[in-house]
């Protein structure tokens, strides 16, 4: 397979849709993560094993998976509705006022005694002036019961929230709070020409009938069977392959250091190279961040292959950045434009 090496979109009209996100209304779905982040200062290895022993500096805990996306997009100016399960225990109300800091809606989180937010609890480690490492990461993970009742719940909320809507984000890690499901209810209530975009963990196949799907390599070969290694082929074959079976117009699969591959039905595949350095300071959340500005960007009236580029962009930002994190429109912006290597001069 060829992918096309020309990329006819000019810098002015990247720019002109940025402004375009401010006030888009998107349902984002899906498994709302919280991330804890703890830092500490090494202190010493322990005396009684090989362990570095670390000082602890300060924690901070941050909306991840869908509440990753939600933020993205608030930050970038739209307006996200957030639909999902959270437990009624501290992790899931520490969630609901992260989000409700950030001026974001949070009717749409339900609240069950039945179940405990996902929460990855990350330990870094370091010196006071220099960058933290990451030591090791736990995670708590109890997904949804499938016969959960709250389920019954989640698609009403999810009527109501895209009643009106101008797309929707559909943010799947496999914990329950979403499915195929929503796809028919989101179809029936969002504005015309709304776009329901996935990102599923490993269910891809099964979101039949969406507008776009944003996977990463390794969920692109779990979804396809093929082990894809370095072969620019064998992407293009998976992919392609990949689109045809859920029938959705977009596929853009995020390659980490190596950039974007989009899928679109109405033109020839273009490989996207990585915006910035592939020298990167953290890539937790980076994938949500793209989920969010492709989804708003195809919400402000972008072509799919412009909003590629834009989530390029945006990824590249927020892969400068330590942490789960945002891009701001000031951000994106400077990124357009300091850009010489995507957009003709």
């Amino acid at each position: 397979m060829t992918f096309r090496t020309d990329l006819p979109v000019s810098r002015e009209r990247l720019l002109s849709l940025v402004p375009a996100f401010e006030g888009r209304r998107l349902v984002v779905a899906g498994d709302f993560v919280l991330d804890r982040f703890v830092y500490g200062h090494p202190k010493r290895v322990s005396r009684e094993a090989p362990v570095l022993i670390l000082r602890f500096w300060k924690e901070e805990s941050l909306p991840g998976g869908a509440g990753n996306a939600a933020a993205n997009v608030r930050s970038l100016k739209g307006v996200p509705l957030p639909v999902g399960v959270l437990g009624d225990e501290e992790s899931g109300h520490a969630m609901r006022e992260i989000l409700r800091g950030r001026g974001i809606d949070t009717a749409g989180l339900l609240l069950s005694r039945d179940y405990r937010t996902s929460t990855k609890t990350r330990i870094l480690g370091g010196g006071p002036h220099s960058i933290k490492q990451q030591i090791v990461r736990y995670d708590r993970e109890e997904p949804l019961a499938p016969d959960s009742p709250v389920k019954a719940s989640l698609l009403r909320l999810l009527r109501k929230s895209a009643d009106g809507a101008h797309g929707a984000i559909l943010s799947d890690y496999g914990y329950g709070s979403v499915s195929p499901a929503a796809v028919s209810p989101l179809r029936e209530e969002l504005s015309a020409g709304g776009a329901i975009t996935v990102d599923s963990r490993h269910s891809l196949p099964a979101y039949a009938g969406v507008d776009a799907a944003t996977p990463n390599e390794e969920e692109l070969e779990e979804s396809t069977g093929e082990t894809l290694g370095d072969s620019v082929e064998k992407l293009g074959a998976a992919g392609s392959a990949l689109r045809r079976k859920m029938g959705c117009r977009t596929l853009l699969v995020t390659r980490g250091s190596r950039g974007m591959a989009l899928f679109d039905g109405e033109i020839p595949p273009v490989l996207l190279p990585v915006h910035g350095t592939d020298q990167v300071a953290d890539v937790t959340g980076a994938g949500d961040t793209v989920l969010a500005t492709f989804s708003l960007a195809l919400a402000a009236g972008a072509s799919p292959l412009e909003a590629a580029l834009l989530a390029n962009f945006a990824g590249g930002v927020v892969v400068m950045k330590m942490g789960t994190a945002t891009v701001t429109p000031d951000e994106l912006r400077e990124a357009i434009h300091s850009d010489r290597a995507l957009l003709p001069p």
